[in-house]
C-alpha cells in the first residue's frame, strides 16, 4: 500500500478563452518545486482570478486524488497531468472521496481541514473541453477535497500526509456532494458533522422544514377532504 504523500503542490497559470467566466481563469494548476506557503486564504503564488466561487478561508486548496485521476484517464482516453483538475495537491495513498468532514492532516508544516467537495462548473469543462463533464463528474462521486488552513506553513512535493484526526461521524466528501446535488434526501445528515459550513448547515434545515411544511399540507388537505365526504353522507 502506497504511504499517504503529497505527489505535487500546483499553483496556477492564467488562462484565456471564451470558457472562461471573466476572459480569463487560474484553473490551469502546474506543480512546481516547493516549498510553497499556505495561508488561511490559499497557497502563495497561486492564482485565483475568480474570488467568488474560488479561493478563502473554506476553499483555501484544492486536493485531489492521483488514484481518481486515473478514472478519467480511461474515461477519456488521454493523460491528465497533475493539476489538470485545477488541483492545488495531488496526492496519492489517502481517500480523499471518503475522507470526513472536519478530518485534519498535517502536511510538512502546515495543517488542513477537509471541508466540503468541490462542485464542477462549466469553466471546469470548457478548459477540458467536454461539455458534459459537470454532469458525469458529479455522477461519478469523486469530487476532490476543499481544505481550510488551520496552522499555516511550508508545504512541499513528496512531504507525507498524516491524518491527525478524523472525527468518526460518517459524513464524507462523497456522502455530501451527493446531498448537494443528486440526492438531498441526504441533506439532513449533513448536520451530523459539527464542522459543517454554516451555511450547508443552514440549506440542510431549510429542507427539512420544507418537508415538514409538506406532510402538513398533506395532513389539512387529508382531513379536509374526509370531512368533505363525511358531509356528503
Amino acid at each position: 500500500m502506497t504511504a499517504a504523500q503529497l505527489l505535487t503542490v500546483n499553483l496556477g497559470v492564467e488562462r484565456t478563452g471564451p470558457w472562461t467566466s471573466n476572459g480569463r481563469s487560474g484553473i490551469d494548476k502546474r506543480p512546481v518545486p516547493g516549498p510553497v506557503t499556505a495561508r488561511f486564504t490559499g497557497l502563495e503564488g497561486d492564482l485565483i482570478v475568480n474570488t467568488k466561487a474560488h479561493g478563502g478561508p473554506d476553499k483555501a486548496v484544492y486536493a485531489f486524488a492521483r488514484e481518481d485521476a486515473a478514472f478519467w484517464e480511461r474515461e477519456l482516453g488521454r493523460t491528465v497531468a497533475p493539476g489538470n483538475f485545477g488541483e492545488n495537491f495531488s496526492t496519492v495513498g489517502i481517500d480523499v472521496t471518503h475522507a470526513e468532514i472536519g478530518e485534519r492532516w498535517r502536511i510538512g508544516g502546515a495543517v488542513f481541514e477537509v471541508i466540503r467537495p468541490r462542485k464542477p462548473c462549466r469553466v471546469f469543462a470548457g478548459f477540458w473541453d467536454v461539455p458534459d463533464l459537470v454532469e458525469r463528474f458529479t455522477a461519478n462521486g469523486a469530487p476532490g477535497a476543499y481544505l481550510r488552513v488551520l496552522t499555516e506553513g511550508e508545504v512541499s512535493p513528496g512531504d507525507p500526509i498524516e491524518v491527525v484526526k478524523r472525527p468518526g461521524h460518517g459524513i464524507t466528501v462523497n456522502l455530501m456532494l451527493r446531498a448537494l446535488s443528486t440526492e438531498p434526501e441526504l441533506l439532513p445528515r449533513l448536520l451530523e458533522a459539527p464542522e459543517m459550513i454554516p451555511k450547508i448547515q443552514g440549506k440542510a434545515r431549510k429542507w427539512i422544514a420544507a418537508q415538514e411544511q409538506r406532510l402538513e399540507d398533506l395532513e389539512r388537505h387529508h382531513v379536509v377532504g374526509a370531512g368533505k365526504g363525511q358531509g356528503q353522507a
